[in-house]
């Protein structure tokens, strides 16, 4: 599989969904969690959906509790939280693994396309990689994704452009969104 329109995924209820249906669409590929630090990067990431849509702009939420058990409600609760406390709108996806045996074949493929770079300089960043670390040895070589609220940007063509970790600022996040748009 080379691109992300070869994968199919598990829909918030269960069934299949191909990621064909988004074919020709900017993608921005996200695992989330409800309890997490980053989870106000709800807030922007719809605000860019609701602006983008209509350019051909589609956000797929793939909600993670792998790191610190920051997702533990079902697919119900967590959809309900989203569209209560942010607006969501975006599609939301059945909770998956994104690291260890489990991992969810698309997470797999868009890490080893952009792997992981480091969080950033600064405090706060080498904290969340310490943390992050600690967290993510149970996993050995298949710790794909570092922490909750990593981005992955998808080109038109189904092709991984860019991978944003959860400290990225979410203005360079929708910058490079709205360039790819054109």
């Amino acid at each position: 599989m080379n691109i992300v329109y070869d994968f199919i995924v598990k829909g918030r209820n269960g069934e299949e969904v191909s990621l064909r249906d988004f074919q020709g669409k900017v993608l921005l590929i996200v695992n989330t969690a409800t309890g997490c630090g980053f989870t106000p990067h709800y807030e922007p990431l719809e605000a860019m959906y609701r602006d983008l849509r209509s350019k051909g702009f589609e956000i797929l939420d793939f909600p993670c509790n792998q790191f610190a058990n920051q997702a533990p409600g079902s697919a119900e609760e967590i959809r309900n939280f989203c569209q209560m406390k942010f607006g969501t709108e975006f599609p939301q996806f059945a909770k998956i693994d994104v690291n260890g045996e489990n991992a969810d074949p698309l997470f797999a493929f868009l890490a080893t396309e952009k792997p992981f770079e480091g969080f950033g300089k600064g405090l706060k960043n080498a904290a969340l990689n310490k943390f992050a670390d600690a967290n993510n040895k149970q996993f050995d070589d298949k710790a794909y994704i570092k922490w909750n609220f990593t981005k992955f940007l998808i080109g038109r063509d189904g092709t991984v452009l860019a991978r944003f970790e959860p400290t990225a600022n979410m203005a360079e996040v929708r910058k490079a969104v709205e360039e790819l748009l054109g």
